[in-house]
């Protein structure tokens, strides 16, 4: 039986001093913490909590959007009156008052710096490092268009920049993040386009992240996963990291329908309750999967989602919980064999 490792999503709870007193020292500091956490809880591939990402200004959305858009060429980050009443009118950014930014020429690097960042927090862990960022799609659907003039376009260009810059990243594991799809599926194939550009410029181990959003701790997006899954297959991707804990259980199933190839990652520990889950929880959720989807078809398991909206002593005792889940599982397994 292959082993299965533990990972998180991304974003981890940002310290309140760093808060307090936001310094280039204090976000390096704190990302030291946000890594040595992980690894004292045993986590197997760790990410650096997308610390430097933080804004003060932009808290809604822990630098997911505007750490990305704000620095790219061809993107205005003031929008007029007008402009904003027209973004207010879009029923599908209603999490959002205000775009991140107005597309009014081509999209360029700019001052984007991917690698540059994600060396600092790599000489930070000798273990197994995952850098994340946020696909694409996500990112042309909060922007406001007025000058490709079709979505899809804008996704293009954004994919076309994130890949000339992930190919210049050092991580062991690079994930795409998309949180706006899944209530979307109408819109999977040109999003599919646009992330494989992304995914087939990384020269190390491919992922991508879905969920169905996680503002305030609550859902943003409606839908089901076998609304997706000719998207998931179409994914130049080595494992897919999936919002599972929180979905209805009989859902599982769809992923029967996975390409073989592509690792499944379980989502097993829910972000958006406050309640730390036992590890023997943790087990059967493992265990349920491989009833379900057969034995070693789960390779990752982790959290639902990224952890900044919770406290951090919530999220410390989370993933505790599930490193303590997994040994759990995998000691039964084995005895049972």
């Amino acid at each position: 039986m292959a082993d299965i490792l533990t990972t998180v999503v991304g974003s981890y709870p940002i310290p309140a001093w760093l808060v307090a007193a936001p310094s280039r020292q204090a976000l390096v500091d704190a990302t030291r913490v946000v890594l040595a956490t992980q690894e004292q809880a045993g986590i197997d591939v760790v990410c650096d909590g997308e610390i430097s990402r933080f804004d003060i200004n932009h808290p809604e959305t822990n630098g997911m959007i505007e750490y990305f858009t704000r620095p790219m060429s061809g993107i205005r980050s003031d929008a007029t009156f007008d402009e904003l009443t027209a973004y207010r009118r879009d029923a599908g950014m209603r999490f959002r008052a205000r775009p991140p930014g107005v597309v009014d020429g081509p999209i360029g690097h700019g001052s984007l710096d991917l690698p540059g960042a994600c060396a600092q927090a790599r000489a930070l862990t000798a273990k197994t490092f995952k850098f994340t960022l946020t696909g694409p799609h996500m990112l042309a659907k909060t922007l406001l268009d007025k000058h490709y003039g079709d979505p899809a376009k804008v996704a293009r260009a954004i994919a076309e920049v994130l890949a000339e810059q992930v190919a210049q990243v050092d991580a062991d594991v690079i994930q795409v993040d998309e949180a706006n799809l899944p209530g979307h599926p109408e819109e999977a194939r040109w999003a599919a386009e646009a992330i494989n550009i992304v995914l087939s410029a990384v020269k190390t181990t491919p992922a991508v992240h879905l969920c169905f959003g996680n503002y305030g701790g609550q859902s943003v997006q409606q839908g089901t996963w076998a609304h997706l899954m000719t998207y998931l297959n179409s994914l130049k991707a080595d494992h897919i990291v999936m919002e599972c804990a929180r979905r209805p259980p009989e859902e599982l199933s769809v992923f029967k329908d996975l390409r073989p190839d592509i690792g499944f990652g379980l989502g097993v520990v829910d972000i958006k309750d406050n309640q730390i889950e036992a590890a023997e929880t943790i087990a059967r959720r493992i265990e349920r999967a491989d009833r379900v989807l057969g034995p070693g078809r789960v390779r990752y398991i982790h959290p639902d989602c990224g952890f900044w909206m919770l406290p951090r002593s919530v999220a410390d005792g989370k993933i505790r919980a599930l490193v303590e889940g997994r040994d759990l599982y995998e000691g039964r397994a084995r005895e049972a064999a």
